[in-house]
């Protein structure tokens, strides 16, 4: 049997060309805290994050090819850019929550942003120290394709010979970023609401007189909502907009015709338009019908969907059972060969932080999550020491599953969120049965339930990166050593970006007639809601178990029936018609592309570049909204809003907008499929 010929990167280990720079790592923090806020922004409003390796290696790629920069700083700037993404993952699914628990309201005080950026720095932290006795085993081994590293790398690669896809990604947030705009200024309307009036109706065998309507709306004029529908695909999108039909056009509608008839709509119209002086009678009577449906899908409806996403998160981790064991096994394996010294470092492209810094990190979070939870979150000495030991022992345990399941299948896919919900679960127990209740118990455990989630995060992406540079010949300590800066930078923002959002739709929320803040229609922040709910259900006894059950037992059968993602559709349930809807346009225009590409006969190269040259535009589109909707928000907390240009703008205009979105996702990619013959990149969906 031949001998296995030991892997060779693109960069020899022997070489020291230039790598930890002052311009590579510069670059990086700044995309850390851009595409991390962008992150922030898309997930509290859609409960989705993209993945930020593949913008973070075009932009980075395009700057550093002007400064003469190597491949290895190129890859530096990749490595610290986008772990941005993963602690605002971990923000965002987590973070709002306090807000939403009643725990911090206000929101923004000093003591919060101290406390918040402690629980982001030190989880991201935990989670590099873990994947710096992980990488090994893990990165090394063949078994696990890291499908998106693998593409990362090429991306590199083919950069050395051309420019890139850059201008695609640059042009396309500047267009997202004026239709944002466009938006805001009331140049077209960003949604149009309906509502249809059922007539009243004796059911029939019954003496009970039915009655009620429809709520519709057209989609959100949102490129960041169509960016994420095309890179998730028409079929992922259409599971998520089901949910959206489920909650809308069956659960409200049915609620709100048995409780409509008790409900006096001409008062309500009433006191309406007394707060509303320029609002006539039948205009303030729809709009009574419309908050009452509103309340029925925030009330109602979003409990079911939670017990849906508890039992599409559980059925996600039990389909990956055998992928978490085998994890897990690894993991500890790898953990006692570097206790008793083996496998000791000699090339440069095999060294880790050394193992006495990554135990003094480890037990750094545990002291920190100790006098967190004892001296901010009033919780007693026992409580505190098992909630410390309890993290460490979920951290490091998620941290190997999430690195693992992103070995398999990329960063994009990492459940994050069902990774985040059963360490709460577990969390939650263990303070009841510690008999820890009230507000500091609810602190507690979506203060471990944060780290965990943090850390998970990071795991996995670093992991990913660390594949990367493992093919490129990039030395595996200073990139750790990079994204300790970058998580660092990352926290110590997050929190104001999150405050930004948060005052903002507050405001807006004023000013438009609806309670803003996290958990609003327009700043779902579904996770945290969730974790929220979870925590004060478990510790308090809050939870609404009847609606949850029932959701439960709808999960149940979205599994019976063989739903793809059971998960999915929740969520969708969860989110405004006018998100999902969004979403599913996004999804169906993607179904367009490649229905082209299928009728013109296009081979694997020009699919390859169809699709490379897509998920940047995508990309770019969610970027450059998210980022103008960051500026908007920034404005609303000092009470600055944007003039309206137009009154009452035409919808016809929207529909020209939305249009123009299309166009330019499916015009230029297939535009750009290119000579047969001409070899192509990997598919940036790995």
């Amino acid at each position: 049997m031949a001998e296995k010929k030991p892997f060779v990167p693109y960069v020899p280990a022997e070489s020291n060309m230039p790598e930890f720079t002052l311009k590579a790592v510069l670059i990086g923090l700044i995309l850390a805290v851009v595409l991390g806020a962008a992150n922030a922004y898309l997930g509290l409003k859609a409960g989705m994050t993209i993945a930020a390796t593949y913008p973070a290696a075009v932009i980075g790629m395009a700057i550093l090819k002007v400064m003469k920069g190597s491949i290895l700083e190129e890859n530096m700037a990749r490595t610290v850019g986008s772990i941005g993404e993963s602690v605002a993952a971990g923000a965002i699914f987590t973070i709002p929550a306090f807000f939403i628990a009643g725990i911090w309201n206000p929101f923004f005080t000093l003591s919060n942003y101290i406390t918040a950026s402690l629980i982001l720095i030190f989880g991201a932290i935990l989670g590099i120290m873990f994947v710096a006795l992980l990488r090994r085993v893990m990165v090394e081994d063949a078994e696990l394709p890291y499908p998106e590293s693998v593409a990362a790398s090429e991306i590199h690669k083919t950069g050395r010979d051309s420019g890139g896809g850059s201008k695609f990604l640059f042009g396309s947030m500047i267009f997202g970023a004026l239709v944002k705009a466009g938006g805001q200024f009331k140049l077209f309307p960003e949604v149009v609401e309906k509502f249809i009036f059922f007539a009243k109706q004796t059911i029939t065998g019954s003496k009970f007189v039915g009655q009620g309507g429809l709520l519709v709306s057209s989609p959100g004029i949102s490129p960041a909502y169509m960016g994420v529908g095309y890179i998730i695909g028409p079929k992922l999108a259409a599971l998520n907009f089901s949910g959206g039909m489920i909650a809308w056009g069956l659960l409200t509608p049915i609620i709100l015709y048995f409780i409509a008839p008790n409900i006096d709509f001409s008062a309500i119209a009433t006191a309406i338009m007394a707060e509303n002086k320029n609002m006539g009678m039948e205009q303030a009577y729809t709009k009574a019908w419309i908050d009452t449906a509103y309340q029925v899908w925030k009330y109602i409806v979003r409990p079911i969907a939670i017990g849906g996403m508890l039992v599409g998160a559980s059925y996600t981790l039990f389909k990956m059972r055998n992928s978490l064991t085998t994890g897990i096994v690894r993991a500890i394996n790898d953990v006692k060969k570097a206790a008793k010294g083996e496998a000791v470092d000699t090339a440069r492209t095999d060294k880790d932080l050394s193992f006495i810094t990554v135990v003094a990190g480890i037990l750094l979070v545990a002291v920190a999550t100790f006098c967190i939870t004892f001296f901010i979150f009033n919780a007693s000495f026992a409580v505190s020491f098992v909630a410390a030991t309890v993290l460490i022992i979920l951290a490091f345990f998620f941290a190997a599953v999430s690195g693992y399941l992103v070995g398999i299948m990329g960063s994009s896919n990492n459940p994050i969120s069902g990774l985040t919900l059963t360490a709460l679960v577990v969390t939650a127990l263990v303070m009841v049965l510690m008999g820890v209740t009230g507000h500091e118990g609810v602190a507690t455990v979506l203060g471990v339930a944060a780290i965990v989630c943090v850390a998970a995060a990071v795991a996995g992406e670093m992991l990913q990166d660390l594949k990367v540079g493992h093919i490129l010949g990039g030395t595996p300590w200073k990139m750790e050593f990079g994204d300790i800066l970058g998580v660092v930078i990352s926290g110590a923002v997050m929190f104001l970006v999150l405050s930004f959002l948060n005052d903002g739709d507050i405001a807006m929320g004023k000013a438009q007639g609806y309670i803003g803040g996290f958990g609003s229609p327009k700043l779902s922040a579904p996770q945290s809601s969730l974790m929220a709910i979870l925590s004060q259900g478990i510790v308090g006894g809050q939870m609404a178990w009847p609606l949850i059950i029932v959701g439960m037992l709808m999960g149940v059968g979205f599994i019976l029936m063989g739903v793809k993602s059971p998960m999915l559709v929740s969520v969708g349930m969860y989110l405004p018609l006018e998100t999902t809807f969004a979403i599913f346009v996004g999804g169906l225009v993607k179904g367009v592309v490649e229905f082209f590409s299928k009728m013109r006969k296009y081979n694997e190269n020009q699919n390859a570049r169809i699709e490379n040259i897509g998920v940047l535009l995508a990309s770019g589109l969610i970027a450059g909204e998210a980022l103008t909707g960051l500026v908007f928000a920034g404005f609303a907390v000092f009470d600055m809003f944007p003039p309206a240009f137009m009154q009452s703008p035409s919808f016809i205009i929207s529909l020209v907008v939305l249009a123009a979105i299309a166009w330019v996702l499916i015009r230029i990619p297939l535009s750009k499929a290119g000579d047969p013959n001409e070899a192509a990149g990997p598919s940036m969906n790995g």
